[in-house]
């Protein structure tokens, strides 16, 4: 394992604070695509950036904004490459980011519990069903989607795509207000 230089580290931190251009709530680091940042010689660096998905339209935006700031900084050349392996994942998100995600209003991904693909799911649009005795609960086997405005477990699929193919619209059953989900990938 190669350790990071100092000035590795400082321009890591830096890239690493470029919002991202589609939830400028969450920084690239806190959303998990910035894998990697080598410095080569005095003033070149060369950084690696993971899409979310491979046809994200984002990451010319990201890189150019990862150049800008790094070029602040006094980098003469600075190098984006685009890498797919390992794939980003919703796991990638710190905690920090998923707490951000909730503040700003959009349900953040769902915990996974195993590694490797996930399975696409088109089952129940319910995260609660109501029963005959009034009462609502989980549906067997899945793990709630919460409203981010009033922390209720009850809500539902309003459509699979919401503002950008990463995200579900979703609508709370006991506030009624609509709400974005970032989707577990």
């Amino acid at each position: 394992m190669v350790t990071a230089t100092a000035l590795e580290a400082e321009l890591l931190e830096l890239a690493g604070s470029v919002p991202d251009p589609e939830l400028p709530v969450l920084t690239l680091r806190e959303l998990g695509v910035l894998r990697a940042v080598r410095v080569h010689g005095a003033d070149t660096v060369e950084v690696d950036l993971t899409p979310t998905y491979t046809g994200c339209p984002a990451i010319e935006t990201m890189s150019a904004d990862i150049e800008r700031v790094l070029r602040a900084h006094g980098m003469r050349e600075v190098t984006v490459r685009t890498v797919l392996a390992p794939a980003w994942s919703t796991d990638d998100i710190t905690p920090e980011g998923r707490e951000k995600l909730r503040e700003f209003g959009i349900a953040p991904p769902r915990t996974r519990r195993a590694a490797g693909p996930v399975p696409l799911a088109l089952g129940p649009t319910r995260t609660e069903t109501a029963h005959a005795d009034g009462n609502r609960r989980p549906e067997a086997g899945t793990e709630p989607v919460r409203c981010p405005h009033c922390g209720s477990a009850g809500t539902e699929l309003l459509s699979r795509f919401s503002s950008t193919a990463c995200k579900a619209l979703r609508r709370c059953l006991d506030c009624r207000e609509p709400f974005d989900h970032f989707k577990e990938l």
